[in-house]
C-alpha cells in the first residue's frame, strides 16, 4: 500500500502563518494529499493580547495547542475534503521543519511572524528551512499569497539556471503548471561580456563574445531545459539581459508561483542557498518554491 506523503506547513499563529495555511491546504487539495500542521517552539506559551483575542483566549496567554487547533479549523473550513493532522513539538522550528521535510511531498512556510524581533527570527527560519530541506519548500509571500487556487495570473514561472537540462526545478514547475491549468513561463538571464577597462585586458573568451551570441546561448539553454515538457502544458520562453535576481523578481509580479532550483551538496552542512535564491526570497511578489538540486 502506497502512503501519500503530506503537504507540511509550519504554523505559529501569525497572519502570515495563517496565509501559509490557506496556500498549503489549497495545494494539498490540488495534489489529493493530506495536510500536516506543525507548530514548533521552545516556548510553551505565547504572550500576546492580539493573538489571544483572535483565538478567544482570555488573559493574553495562548497555548501551542490553541494555535494548531485554530489553524486546523481554518484549513477544514477552506477545504473540507483534505485530511488534516497536527503536531506540537518543543524544539527550535528550523530543526523540526527540516526533519519533517524528509517525509513530506512539500513544505510550506510563511515569511515572518508577529512583529519586532519575532519577525526577524521567523524570517531566518524560512531561509534556513529553504536552504536545508529535503523536499521542495514554498515560502508564501506577496499580496495574493493566500490563494494557490484559483490562480490570479494563470502563470507559473521557473528560473532556468546551470545546468539547464531536465532539472528538478523545471520538473516541479511543469507539474505545478499542469495541476493549475496554468502556463509555464521559463526565464533565463544572460549578461553582456565584460568591457575592457583602461589598462585591463579581458580574457580572449570574453573579448570574442557579443551580445547576440550570449542571448543565443540563453535561447538554446531554454530549449534544452524544456525539451521534455508535455504537449498539454503551455510554455512561454523569456531571455532577459541582466542579473538573474532582477529578472526573476520582475517576473514574479505576473506569476502565481516562482520556482527556483537550489544546489545541494551531500554531506555539506552550511547554508545551501545561493545569492539569487536568497535575493528572490526577500523580494518576490508571489510565493517562491525552492527545489533541491543535488550535485
Amino acid at each position: 500500500m502506497t502512503v501519500e506523503l503530506p503537504v507540511v506547513v509550519g504554523v505559529d499563529g501569525s497572519e502570515a502563518g495563517l496565509r501559509a495555511v490557506d496556500w498549503a491546504v489549497d495545494e494539498a487539495a490540488l495534489r489529493g494529499a493530506p495536510l500536516r500542521l506543525v507548530y514548533a517552539s521552545l516556548w510553551e506559551r505565547y504572550e500576546g493580547a492580539h493573538l489571544a483575542r483572535d483565538l478567544g483566549e482570555p488573559g493574553g496567554r495562548v497555548r501551542a495547542e490553541d494555535v494548531v487547533a485554530s489553524a486546523a479549523r481554518r484549513a477544514a473550513g477552506r477545504r473540507s475534503e483534505v485530511k488534516v493532522t497536527t503536531a506540537v513539538v518543543s524544539e527550535e522550528p528550523e530543526y523540526t521543519l527540516v526533519r519533517e521535510s524528509r517525509n513530506a511531498a512539500l513544505l510550506v512556510t510563511g515569511t515572518r511572524g508577529r512583529g519586532g524581533m519575532t519577525e526577524a527570527l521567523l524570517g531566518s527560519v524560512s531561509l534556513t528551512v529553504a536552504g536545508h530541506a529535503h523536499c521542495p519548500v514554498v515560502v508564501v509571500r506577496g499580496s495574493h499569497d493566500n490563494r494557490a487556487v484559483p490562480a490570479t495570473h494563470g502563470r507559473v514561472v521557473v528560473g532556468v539556471g546551470e545546468p539547464p537540462v531536465a532539472s528538478a526545478a523545471v520538473r516541479f514547475a511543469v507539474e505545478e503548471a499542469r495541476r493549475r491549468g496554468a502556463a509555464l513561463s521559463a526565464v533565463r538571464a544572460w549578461r553582456h561580456p565584460v568591457r575592457e577597462a583602461p589598462g585591463h585586458r579581458a580574457p580572449d573568451s570574453v573579448r570574442g563574445g557579443s551580445g547576440p551570441s550570449y542571448e543565443r546561448e540563453a535561447v538554446e539553454a531554454l530549449a534544452e531545459a524544456l525539451r521534455d515538457v508535455p504537449a498539454g502544458v503551455e510554455v512561454l520562453r523569456s531571455t532577459v539581459e541582466g542579473p538573474a535576481r532582477s529578472a526573476l523578481v520582475d517576473a514574479s509580479h505576473d506569476a502565481d508561483l516562482l520556482v527556483l532550483g537550489a544546489r545541494r551538496r551531500h554531506r555539506h552542512f552550511g547554508l545551501q542557498l545561493g545569492r539569487v535564491a536568497h535575493g528572490v526570497l526577500h523580494h518576490s511578489a508571489c510565493p517562491v518554491a525552492v527545489v533541491p538540486e543535488y550535485v
